[in-house]
């Protein structure tokens, strides 16, 4: 995986690799264990208003490591109302209890665009379409 970065790496080696893969997180490991993810608002909000240095502090010291889990069979829309209900912007995706990535909010936005018919349920769809809303359009 090109988005990898080790726990004891410096704050700023990980900002540099952020991008360089035009990404907005990091997995973060210890070896070929998961450990957490750093993103930009990790970087945001525990080095900079923090008042640290992205030169001295290690990425274990400010990553995100508490993010909900999901399994890779969960639904697109299991997995937003996880995101809603945690105010993440991340999910753990899990097979069988091993670590095999990071859903993003993109993810599943893509995921609906692409198959908006298959991703919610059709009686919740037909009930908010029969709605009558007083012929307002607005």
């Amino acid at each position: 995986m090109f988005n990898n970065i080790n726990e004891d790496a410096l704050v700023i080696d990980a900002l540099q690799m952020l991008n360089s893969v035009n990404l907005s997180y990091l997995v973060v490991k210890k070896g070929d264990e998961f450990k957490g993810i750093f993103c930009e608002r990790d970087y945001s909000r525990n080095v900079i208003l923090k008042g640290r240095s992205s030169a001295n502090t290690q990425v274990k010291e400010v990553m995100t490591n508490d993010l909900p889990m999901v399994d890779t069979a969960d639904t697109v829309e299991h997995c937003m109302n996880l995101m809603i209900s945690h105010k993440a912007r991340y999910l753990l995706a899990y097979n069988d209890q091993q670590f095999v990535g990071v859903i993003t909010i993109h993810d599943l936005l893509r995921q609906v665009l692409s198959n908006k018919e298959a991703v919610f349920d059709h009686s919740m769809a037909e009930q908010l379409l029969s709605h009558e809303e007083g012929r307002k359009i607005y």
